[in-house]
């Protein structure tokens, strides 16, 4: 419980690391930094506790997990928190939940039930609310490119987590060779567009805070937390604290206009996931 408390602690600060690293970095510098420090903390891990060997039908499957993630996730979410509030961009992501349900129907052969139904509708209407009174706020500015970022980013992470249903490694190689697929390609970008990002401090701290908070350390800590519960059911409850916490953040460190229809839209997505949310194994 302890591990996995921590996991969702940490994991409730990415959106406001998201948003201060991009007002000093462009999308493809933090998500560089990033994905560096993510694959050291990866590699000591697999150096440390000697995982690294892949199932010899999973090796097919590690180009394909890197060019979702971090690869094409990444710049796809970023782009979404570079253009919209942090309190939009979030929940929006948090909706991949309902994303999953959906592929699972035709990929994994799950019926459509009335209870996955009925949670796809609870939580796309928290969608309907959080938008339209967003945009409501005269102080609260979205585009239309961000918001199908957001909407596109909860299609790659629910199709990266039907992928994962078919492998049976463990998870930090896994995670491993798929960085280590994805960073050439990131650096590519960053080579040939923007540059590669100024090494400062406040950069630096910046990148370790997708790479360890978002993509590494956090992994890790949840990753330890499951193989030691005997109810991993519970642990997954915790997840549910992560948006709200999240938001309070926002409100205070990035000082985003939140409102009591945030909470409430928020509180609907949250439900609606929970209901609609299909097993995967």
């Amino acid at each position: 419980m302890g591990y996995a408390l921590a996991a969702v602690l940490l994991w409730s600060t990415v959106a406001v690391g998201f948003k201060l690293g991009l007002a000093q970095m462009t999308i493809a510098q933090l998500l560089l930094l990033g994905t560096s420090i993510s694959w050291l903390i990866f590699l000591l891990y697999c150096t440390v506790s000697k995982q690294w060997a892949l199932a010899g039908g999973d090796r097919c499957w590690i180009v394909v997990l890197g060019l979702i993630n971090p690869f094409a996730y990444y710049f796809l979410l970023f782009g979404a928190y570079d253009r919209l509030p942090a309190h939009i961009a979030q929940p929006l992501n948090y909706t991949w939940a309902i994303t999953l349900a959906v592929l699972a129907i035709p990929i994994l052969k799950q019926p459509l039930t009335r209870k996955m139904m009925s949670g796809m509708i609870v939580s796309y209407f928290g969608v309907v609310v959080l938008l339209m009174t967003s945009a409501s706020a005269e102080t609260t500015k979205w585009n239309g490119l961000g918001l199908t970022f957001a909407l596109l980013s909860t299609l790659l992470w629910a199709t990266y987590w039907l992928i994962n249903t078919r492998i049976s490694s463990p998870p930090a190689p896994i995670m491993f060779w798929s960085f280590s697929v994805a960073l050439p390609g990131i650096a590519l970008v960053c080579w040939l567009g923007p540059g590669f990002p100024h090494l400062s401090a406040k950069t630096l701290a910046y990148g370790a805070w997708v790479g360890c908070i978002e993509m590494g350390f956090t992994f890790l800590l949840w990753q330890r937390a499951l193989r030691l519960t005997q109810h991993a059911a519970r642990l997954g409850q915790l997840i549910f604290l992560s948006p709200f916490i999240s938001l309070l953040l926002m409100q205070n460190i990035l000082e985003e206009p939140i409102n009591v229809w945030t909470f409430a839209a928020l509180g609907l997505i949250v439900v609606g996931v929970r209901i609609a949310r299909p097993p995967l194994k």
